[in-house]
């Protein structure tokens, strides 16, 4: 786009000429001479030109020369540059087809490559060596060669077979050494195998040691089982035969043993809880006997079944012929005995015939199956004449933790087993506890002797009951739980009906107090603070307490009792005139008390002490009696007129007094 000074040049030339017109014919009046004049000018202009152009004239030709010499090189060098522009070309050229040359070898030397690996993998795979043939054939079977080889010849059979369901021909060249070499084989492993399963039958075998060879070369077994199952079947039928008769002998074997082990003298229907101590002559004619008939009721140590000695060694019958033992010892021995043996034979199976879940089940059901059997027979023979409480719950609670521990060890296989001993004991079990509960209901408590000391059945139910609920802590059981309670309520009806043979009231309190403290005592001994049974007892014996109290309060204060009863809400209503007519009645009560309370508070400590075996007991009565008789004086206190007021003993005297009575215990 042009600007606008190049638009308005020619128009300012135009105007320029017409000025310097103007100027000459202003000065000039003859154009003619002055056209002659600028000619002349022109004249000696181009004269001078021409001398000049003579004069440079060498310069001039010098000049074109050069420039001629310029085009000359210029000419040479664009012919270089054309011929440098064609010898690139040719080079992209070439490049460009190097590097086509060079994908296409790279892509062939790929290729070759693969098939050259593939090719090799194959070959190698399909190669029989010499070293292979020499060593199936005749390397024994422990050795490491041997194993490290069968590897390669079980790869190479399972890829022969695999060709030859795509009939590959290359099968056909090593085919029949490969067979050979696998029946070879399969007879070297079978003839071993057989061997270690053979070992087990020898007598005084740790048949630990061959299964532990058997697992360092459980891949002989996988060798067999995929390449022929009838061998296979063959082994595997020839160990369940051979481990379920060693099992069976062994376990049969230890019980019998272990039975010689009992306590000559066992637990009878003469046994009960109900049952006096003079019905059964056993109880006490031998002190054999009174040592293993002392636990019937308590638990003592044999709690201890359940904790320390849960995995204690098992009982060797042949070294401890001298000692006898509870029933729940001896089945612990042989529980665990059997728990150590099956959680290991269903590990072993499960590794080295490969099953798992159900066939890992129904395999060792095969071995052991026969084994359980026995047990649960021989725990149905043992259980069947079993009065002993105790021992039964003991038993189902080892139970409990030997199945814990068998799913620990990753082993499910004796759940039902352990149903099975549960269904055989449960039943046993409720029937003796109902026993017990029905012994206790027919007892008669005018055959026992007066006496108002702990009576020796409360004393067996304090030790049956903490023992029962101490050992079900961890395993709480509703049908257990059911039973103690008919057993408590059984019990305090007893207690009851015994404290209804004393003439009074006194006598009766003294002995209710007295079984309830022993049964509190023992439970809180034995069992957590908060258990259902001690609350219980705990209720009954704050009860009687406070009821015993207000009777040996009565003989001696009893007037100030009664007085306060009768006359409390008197001083409630603010009825004092009421008040005042008691006033002789009162100072009567006022100069009774000054006269004898001291003589009174000895006759009431000595009689309490003397009612009551546990010091401990009688020293909690006598401090409840005391309160309670403190709070009498007080509320007698605040009822007195002023004048029977000013009578009465101070009370710091009496706290004085009192404090001479405060126990140590």
């Amino acid at each position: 786009m042009a600007t606008n000074s190049e638009v308005a040049s020619p128009q300012m030339t135009e105007q320029l000429d017409n000025e310097e017109v103007r100027e000459i014919l202003k000065n000039t009046t003859d154009l003619r001479q002055y056209s002659r004049q600028i000619e002349k000018e022109f004249k000696e202009v181009e004269n001078k030109s021409i001398e000049d152009y003579i004069a440079e004239s060498q310069n001039i030709a010098n000049l074109h020369n050069q420039i001629n010499d310029c085009d000359d090189v210029l000419e040479r060098m664009e012919n270089m540059l054309m011929s440098f522009q064609s010898v690139l070309n040719n080079i992209s050229t070439e490049i460009t087809q190097l590097q086509r040359k060079s994908v296409s070898m790279s892509l062939q030397l790929t290729n070759r490559q693969s098939v050259k690996a593939q090719l090799s993998q194959f070959i190698e795979d399909m190669a029989v060596s010499e070293e292979m043939i020499t060593i199936i054939m005749e390397t024994p079977v422990t050795e490491r060669d041997f194993s490290s080889q069968l590897n390669v010849l079980n790869h190479k059979l399972s890829l022969v077979k695999e060709l030859s369901f795509k009939e590959s021909k290359s099968t056909s060249d090593v085919s029949d050494v490969l067979h050979k070499l696998r029946l070879r084989a399969m007879t070297k492993i079978r003839s071993y195998l057989l061997e270690q399963i053979y070992k087990f039958r020898k007598p005084m075998t740790n048949y630990q040691i061959p299964q532990n060879a058997m697992l360092k070369h459980k891949f002989f077994f996988e060798f067999i089982l995929s390449n022929e199952r009838q061998v296979a079947q063959e082994i595997c039928s020839e160990y369940i035969d051979t481990m379920g008769k060693i099992y069976y002998s062994y376990f049969k074997s230890y019980s019998t043993r272990l039975t010689s082990l009992k306590f000559e003298e066992s637990c009878t229907k003469d046994d009960l809880m109900g049952i006096e101590d003079n019905a059964s002559k056993g109880l006490f004619s031998k002190t054999t006997s009174l040592k293993h008939k002392s636990t019937i009721f308590t638990i003592g140590k044999r709690g201890d079944i359940l904790n320390q000695q849960l995995e204690a060694p098992i009982i060797v019958p042949h070294a401890q012929l001298k000692n006898r033992y509870t029933a729940e010892a001896l089945f612990r021995s042989e529980q665990y005995a059997l728990v150590d043996n099956a959680c290991r034979e269903y590990l072993f199976v499960t590794e080295f015939f490969m099953v798992r879940g159900s066939q890992a089940q129904d395999l060792f059901n095969q071995i052991m199956g026969k084994t359980l059997t026995l047990m649960i027979k021989t725990l149905e023979t043992a259980i069947h004449d079993c009065y002993d409480t105790i021992a039964m719950f003991l038993c189902i609670h080892l139970i409990f933790r030997y199945q814990l521990m068998c799913h620990k060890r990753c082993v499910p296989a004796l759940d039902k087993y352990w149903d099975s001993l549960q269904s055989v004991i449960w039943p046993r079990l409720e029937h003796v506890f109902r026993l017990n509960i029905q012994s206790i209901h027919d007892c008669d408590p005018t055959k026992f002797n007066k006496e108002l000391g702990p009576h020796y059945i409360t004393r067996r139910y304090a030790e049956f009951s903490a023992a029962i609920v101490g050992i079900s802590e961890h395993f709480p059981n509703e049908l257990v739980s059911r039973l103690l309670l008919e057993l408590q309520n059984e019990v305090e009806c007893f207690i009851l009906r015994m404290a209804a043979i004393f003439p009074t009231r006194k006598d009766q309190l003294i002995y209710l107090i007295n079984n309830y403290d022993l049964v509190l005592g023992v439970l809180m001994e034995h069992t957590r603070d908060n258990s259902k049974e001690a609350e219980a007892f705990r209720e009954q014996l704050n009860a009687r307490s406070n009821e015993y109290v207000e009777e040996i309060l009565a003989p001696h204060f009893g007037g100030i009792i009664q007085f306060v009863k009768e006359c409390e809400h008197f001083f409630e209503k603010e009825q004092m005139d009421e008040l005042r007519k008691q006033e002789r009645r009162s100072l009567a009560l006022v100069a009774s008390f000054s006269a004898n309370w001291k003589k009174s508070l000895e006759e009431l400590n000595r009689e309490v002490l003397l009612s009551f075996p546990s010091l401990l007991t009688g020293s909690q009565l006598l401090q409840l009696a005391l309160a309670s008789l403190v709070q009498y004086y007080h509320r007698f206190h605040k009822l007195l007129t002023p004048n029977a007021r000013a009578q009465l003993t101070n009370i710091h005297v009496v706290m004085v007094e009192i404090k001479k009575y405060k126990s140590n215990y």
